[in-house]
C-alpha cells in the first residue's frame, strides 16, 4: 500500500486582500489544503479575523519574513531607519555568521510566531523567499519550532524535472531558478540533520522552486510524476484572487486551486491530498 501525501500550500497569506481571497476561495471552492501566514502582512488582521473562521480544517503555517515589509521589532541589522527590511538573500547569508544579527533575527522570528499563535494553532513553519533555509537561520527556526511545539519545518529539496514547454525554459527566470534549486538542495542536506536532532518533522520534497514565477497545473503534475516512492511532498504557490480576472501570475496560481482535472490527476498518481495539521493528528492517534 502506497503512502504518498500531497500538500498544496499558499504562501504569503495575509500580505493583501487578494492573497486572502485566494486562500478563502482556494479552500472552499478548490483543493487548497494549507496556507502560510505573514505576521507583518498588510492584511494580517483581516486574514485571522475574517478568513480563518471560514476555513476550519485549513493547515496553517507561520511564513517568517525578514526580507520584505516592516519589522515587528527594533532590528537595526535587519532594517533601514524606517523599520523596513533591507537585506537581500546574499546579505542574509553573509550576516548569518554574526551573533548580534542572529539575536535580532531570533527576536523577530519569535515575535512573528507569537503574533500568529495569538490567533490560531500552527502546524508548520516556512519563510518568505526561503530565508529560513540558510543553515544558521534554519537552526534558529527549528529551535523555535521545538519551543513552540510546532511539528513541521519546511525544507526545500526539489528533484530536477522538465515539462514540455519552451516558454518555461527559454526565459530569464529559469536559469536563476536552477541555481536556486542547487543552493537550496545543498542547504537541505544540512537542515535535515537539524530536523532529526531536534525530533521535528519535514516534507520529503518541495515543488515550486524550479518554476518559481511560472507555476501552473502542469508544473505540479510533472513534478509529482517524478516521485515514485512513498513521500510527503509540498507544492508552494503564491495565489491572489483579484476582483477581475487577469493574466497576472499570482492569479494564474490561484486558478491552480480551482482545477478539478489537476486534483483528479494528483489522486490518480496515487497521492492523498492532506496538510501538516492532518498528518500530525494522525501520528498522535
Amino acid at each position: 500500500m502506497s503512502n504518498k501525501k500531497f500538500i498544496l500550500n499558499a504562501d504569503d497569506f495575509g500580505m493583501s486582500k487578494a492573497h486572502n481571497r485566494a486562500v478563502l476561495d482556494g479552500y472552499n471552492n478548490g483543493f487548497l489544503s494549507s496556507a502560510s501566514i505573514c505576521a507583518n502582512g498588510k492584511a494580517f488582521n483581516a486574514a485571522v479575523n475574517e478568513i480563518l473562521p471560514e476555513c476550519p480544517n485549513l493547515g496553517i503555517g507561520v511564513h517568517l519574513n525578514i526580507i520584505e515589509g516592516r519589522s515587528l521589532t527594533k532590528a537595526p541589522l535587519l532594517t533601514n531607519k524606517r523599520g523596513k527590511f533591507n537585506n537581500g538573500y546574499l546579505a542574509l547569508i553573509l550576516k548569518s555568521y554574526n551573533q548580534e544579527f542572529l539575536k535580532q533575527v531570533e527576536y523577530e522570528f519569535r515575535t512573528q510566531i507569537e503574533t500568529v499563535l495569538n490567533y490560531t494553532k500552527v502546524d508548520h513553519i516556512d519563510s518568505h523567499v526561503h530565508t529560513h533555509a540558510i543553515p544558521n537561520l534554519f537552526k534558529l527556526t527549528a529551535k523555535l519550532a521545538k519551543e513552540y511545539n510546532i511539528p513541521y519545518v519546511r525544507t526545500q529539496f526539489e528533484e530536477m524535472y522538465f515539462i514540455p514547454s519552451v516558454k518555461k525554459h527559454i526565459n530569464l527566470n529559469y536559469p536563476l531558478n536552477v541555481i536556486k534549486i542547487a543552493l537550496l538542495n545543498s542547504f537541505t542536506i544540512s537542515n535535515r540533520k537539524t530536523v532529526k536532532e531536534l525530533g521535528l518533522k519535514t516534507n520529503d520534497y518541495l515543488i515550486g522552486v524550479g518554476y518559481t514565477g511560472m507555476m501552473d497545473d502542469k508544473t505540479i503534475e510533472f513534478g509529482l510524476k517524478t516521485l515514485d516512492d512513498d513521500c510527503l511532498v509540498e507544492a508552494l504557490i503564491h495565489p491572489c484572487n483579484y476582483a477581475k480576472p487577469t493574466k497576472n501570475q499570482h492569479f494564474r496560481e490561484f486558478l491552480i486551486t480551482q482545477k478539478k482535472e489537476l486534483e483528479d490527476k494528483i489522486k490518480r498518481l496515487g497521492f492523498e491530498i492532506t496538510n501538516y495539521k492532518k498528518e500530525q493528528s494522525l501520528q498522535e492517534v
